[in-house]
């Protein structure tokens, strides 16, 4: 079997192994060490707030229950020789303040290039606790400069009142949510979005009989709680954001300073070009809300803000802003929407890119009133957005139309439910050495256990606060995954019902017995070999596919099997265990339990000869995928399946990867025969190495 590792092919021989690996030591590695005594705020900080120019909700009216609608932000502020800008303050009344202004067009007010950060350097301006003018290069928690305000209507040192904002109260105690290690703006943004995403599925387990957005009650507490990143608007990309990268809900959007309203379409500031000042957009959300055409992915005919099924729309706000980027010519992010195949009426949000607003009329609507609209044309020489999930959707209803690429159309011969494409676009590799396809594991000895195989006595299906269910108890009382599917928090091990259950095969706690569910493609790498990518978008939490082989037990019979690279041994870290699930943030015990530390399952999974899609799977030193023990169908806890999630949000065509761990002499294994193998991963917290 021709191998997707982290080194460089062999020879394309096809009777030769390539990419040998040694005995994998794997473990879930995840992007950020959650709960370490770090903190967000660098030492000596002052505070200030910055908002948007209407909050973070479209009005007031639109806040959540407990929602604070301002954004908390804490920076080391340093006095830098910056041009005085001018912004328009208003009183700060029930902690709620608004900032216009916030861009200097004439360039840059401070270049340091020393900041990791320091990308393009799109200044910001906001105001701190003492109401002066702040000024610098943006970052998540980087340098800021300050500069006493000239204030609009006044000047500099005049009596005007200044009133202090009221900031939110944190939670208990020093979180440390954020390590201060974090270097890259890209993981900083992922352990926001994971960390949100851990707290949205916890609320959800609490409070899934009231029915509550939990996503807006996570956003808050993050909010409350200093959890953000790129807090202040700019004009162009977001640092740690990505074209292509999906969200499923608006604040989280919010989280990254992405778009900044949570209900409007148009996202804009007040930016002075010389002399002059106007409101201009810096991001739409293509939401499906107004009569948008957007059938060609490089074009988007969108239509303005306001209701003009009673009245005509007015050149004011956001559609004013629009006018005004069309003159100014200045670059808008735009985020496009899909249908969530996965929820009724839900959406998947696509960031998509810049853009540039190239004309503007007005035209009446279906109603009989005008409407607003805009031909927006995407920036040349970025990365692919919708185009791609355009692209997926089309392979879905026929897999030939992916091209002479595709080598086969079902690598699985119709063992899976959905077909599995073999795909080659970079050499003439026809296809990985002969293996049989096989959807269960193998092993090698009868099972044997002196428990009983748990059961159930729920009717059709487990319901959450049951208190006669014994999967619930099994599972410490609380179901483990969410009515949708998605896996709540990762756990030494997860019970699902049996086969001795009443309840039926569409119980939810039977996810991972229903085998894949997506449409994935394996696909020759440029130097890792083969790797495994999705036709789908796969949401932080969900369920991918179980490592299958033959399970051995006697390892030292291995030893020598130094070309097989298709070795899993199961082994923990304690790092990124608790897959960023952070208790403290609800007021819940810590969630470093020394009865949940797990030992190294005493077997390995060869699937060398015979496998499935999870074969192909390449490490990575940041991966987006995670294994976690399941079981389901004997009483052997020492035994259990090994089943992949996915960490954070991936896109379409993302390749899975996971981290095999480091190399065995690294953990004090004996086992050391191995060979440690060149990474090739490519990220920033690439180790050089792994097992």
């Amino acid at each position: 079997m021709e191998g997707r590792s982290s080194t460089a092919p062999h020879s394309s021989n096809e009777s030769v192994v390539l990419d040998a690996k040694p005995l994998r030591t794997l473990a879930p590695m995840l992007p950020a060490v959650l709960g370490e005594k770090s903190t967000y705020t660098p030492p000596n900080a002052s505070p200030f707030t910055c908002v948007t120019p209407l909050g973070p909700f479209a009005t007031e009216s639109n806040y959540p229950p407990g929602f604070c609608p301002f954004f908390p932000s804490s920076y080391a502020p340093q006095d830098l020789n910056q041009r005085p800008v001018e912004l328009t303050f208003f009183n700060v009344e029930n902690g709620f303040s608004r900032v216009s202004g916030g861009y200097d067009i004439n360039g840059p007010l401070q270049n340091d290039s020393t900041s990791p950060f320091f990308h393009t350097p799109p200044p910001f301006v906001s105001c701190n606790e003492d109401d002066e003018v702040v000024t610098g290069a943006s970052s998540p928690y980087g340098r800021m400069a300050k500069r006493s305000s000239n204030h609009s209507g006044g000047t500099e040192g005049s009596s005007r009142k200044k009133v202090k904002p009221r900031r939110p109260k944190a939670a208990e105690g020093d979180l440390g949510l954020l390590p201060s290690s974090l270097h890259d703006p890209r993981e900083y943004v992922e352990v926001v979005l994971t960390t949100f995403d851990a707290l949205r599925r916890r609320l959800m387990q609490i409070d899934e009989a009231k029915r509550l957005r939990q996503d807006l009650k996570a956003g808050t507490i993050m909010m409350t709680n200093d959890l953000r990143a790129n807090m202040v608007k700019r004009i162009g990309q977001i640092p740690g954001v990505d074209v292509g990268d999906i969200f499923y809900f608006r604040i989280e959007m919010c989280l990254v300073g992405l778009h900044s309203q949570s209900v409007a379409g148009i996202d804009y500031m007040t930016v002075r070009f010389g002399s002059e000042e106007d409101p201009v957009a810096i991001g739409i959300v293509s939401a499906g809300v107004y009569d948008n055409e957007e059938d060609n992915v490089d074009v988007l005919v969108y239509s303005g803000q306001g209701s003009s099924s009673k009245d005509d729309q007015k050149l004011e706000r956001g559609n004013l802003a629009l006018e005004r980027s069309l003159h100014r010519s200045n670059e808008v992010r735009v985020i496009r929407s899909v249908k969530d195949p996965n929820v009724l009426s839900g959406k998947v949000y696509v960031y998509d890119g810049l853009y540039k607003i190239r004309e503007s009329w007005v035209e009446k609507g279906k109603s009989g009133f005008n409407t607003f609209k805009y031909k927006i044309l995407r920036e040349p020489g970025q990365p692919d957005g919708i185009a791609v999930w355009k692209n997926t959707e089309k392979w879905k209803q026929n897999p030939s139309s992916r091209g002479n690429t595709v080598i086969l159309l079902d690598i699985s011969s119709g063992i899976e439910s959905t077909p599995v494409c073999l795909v080659n676009e970079v050499d003439n590799e026809q296809g990985p050495s002969y293996f049989t396809y096989s959807t269960t594991v193998s092993h090698s000895r009868v099972i044997l256990s002196s428990r009983h195989l748990h059961s159930c006595m729920c009717i059709n299906a487990c319901l959450p606060g049951d208190t006669n269910c014994s999967c619930l108890h099994q599972n410490g009382g609380v179901l483990p995954y969410t009515s949708n599917g998605i896996l709540i928090s990762r756990k030494p091990l997860v019970y699902e019902c049996s086969a001795s259950c009443q309840c039926t095969i569409n119980c939810r706690n039977r996810v991972t017995q229903a085998g894949i569910q997506h449409r994935f493609e394996v696909f020759r790498t440029r130097d890792r070999g083969w790797g495994l990518r999705c036709w789908d978008a796969i949401r932080a939490g969900t369920f991918i596919c179980e490592y299958i082989g033959e399970i051995i037990d006697n390892i030292q019979s291995l030893q020598h099997d130094e070309e097989n690279e298709y070795l899993f041994q199961p082994m923990y870290f304690d790092q990124g265990f608790k897959w960023n699930y952070v208790p403290e943030l609800l007021g819940e015990p810590s969630s470093v339990d020394p009865n949940e530390t797990s030992k190294s399952l005493s077997f390995v999974i060869n699937a060398k000869n015979m496998g499935n899609i999870s074969r192909f799977m390449n490490h990575s030193c940041s991966p987006n995928v995670f294994w976690q023990p399941v079981l389901y169908d004997h009483s052997d806890d020492q035994y259990p399946h090994i089943m992949f999630f996915a960490i954070k949000h991936i896109p379409p065509m993302a390749e899975l990867t996971y981290d095999y761990g480091p190399h065995p002499a690294e953990m004090g294994d004996r086992l050391n025969f191995q060979r440690r193998k060149k990474c090739l991963c490519g990220t920033v917290k690439c180790r050089g190495f792994f097992g």
